[in-house]
């Protein structure tokens, strides 16, 4: 308890050590296995001292500019600049490039998603069939 106070107080003293046994234990399983280099790269799951005392540099307030208006005109005349079928022709490349990033379902996963999503489009047909017929039996058993 009193090392997780120390922690959060800003004392590094105990991470410093705590890291450094914790290399050596890493390096030293990462020689006796067969995976080499990729055991060592693994992440320990624990902070490093660097990364707390990166943090705590953190609070420290950063002041936004802003682009002066000269700044801002110049870009605003550089859109205007362009054709719109330049625009246009950019705008299709960039959607062509991301579809080339999607990860398309095969064969097997499309017959899978597609019977889940009308299996339980049928459920919920049927479950608001059934409220609405129980409502029309109630209404007309209640007014008659």
């Amino acid at each position: 308890m009193s090392d997780e106070r120390d922690k959060r107080d800003g004392d590094t003293e105990i991470d410093d050590s705590v890291d450094a046994d914790v290399t050596d234990a890493e390096s030293s399983d990462a020689d006796s296995t067969d995976e080499g280099e990729a055991a060592a790269s693994r992440p320990s799951g624990k902070r490093s001292a660097r990364r707390s005392r990166a943090g705590s540099d953190a609070g420290a307030t950063k002041v936004a500019t802003r682009p002066t208006r000269s700044q801002a005109a110049a870009a605003a005349s550089k859109q205007k600049q362009e054709n719109i079928f330049k625009r246009l022709r950019r705008f299709l490349r960039e959607v062509i490039a991301e579809l080339r990033k999607v990860i398309w379902p095969n064969r097997k996963q499309m017959i899978t998603y597609t019977s889940v999503v009308l299996v339980f489009v049928i459920f919920m047909v049927a479950f608001i069939s059934g409220l609405d017929l129980a409502f029309i039996k109630g209404v007309s058993w209640l007014f008659g």
